[in-house]
């Protein structure tokens, strides 16, 4: 296969990954936990990937997360008090990445595509569900900041299939 083709490759594998044997046990028992992709926003706006995410069943609901103490996003929540959860389908592979900052973002992350302005930040307009959360605390939980949110508002919609994170790359159920 010549390298220079479409679909070629110079190397057979990532020459920049981390060897297995490297790698912190937490980590990779970590990668073998299929994760749900979201984006969490808040007015600002700022906004943010997150796959550390769990929805806590209650009076009232609850939703925690892992975020990261020094991003864009979590000052901007600070100062808010409120910020919304979307979940993401296959189809929004690289809002995720452009979120997570793997992806350029010319304008800022909210100058691509459509979105719906509410209470809690910014929505993508073709997101079917989402919650609206105000912030209830926070506290030191390894690399991040757990935070967690009471769920104020929530629209539920057509059950897309979820994108997942798995073993450090995206995938969706079949």
């Amino acid at each position: 296969m010549n390298p220079f083709e479409p679909g070629g490759r110079i190397h057979s594998t990532d020459p920049f990954a981390v060897p297995e044997s490297s790698k912190s046990p937490v980590r990779r028992l970590r990668g073998r936990f299929a994760a749900p992709v979201t984006i969490w926003t808040t007015p600002g706006p700022a906004g943010l990937t997150v796959s550390s995410t769990l929805v806590a069943d209650g009076d009232p609901g609850r939703i925690l997360g892992l975020i990261d103490e020094e991003s864009e996003f979590w000052a901007a929540v600070e100062d808010s008090g409120v910020f919304a959860v979307v979940p993401l389908t296959p189809a929004d592979r690289q809002l995720a990445d452009r979120f997570a900052g793997l992806m350029p973002a010319p304008g800022g992350l909210f100058a691509a595509g459509r979105w719906q302005q509410t209470p809690y930040g910014p929505v993508p307009e073709e997101a079917a569900t989402w919650a609206g959360c105000r912030l209830d605390g926070n506290r030191p939980c390894g690399w991040a900041l757990l935070v967690e949110g009471i769920i104020e508002s929530i629209e539920i919609g057509t059950s897309a299939s979820p994108l997942v994170h798995y073993r450090g790359r995206y995938t969706e159920l079949a």
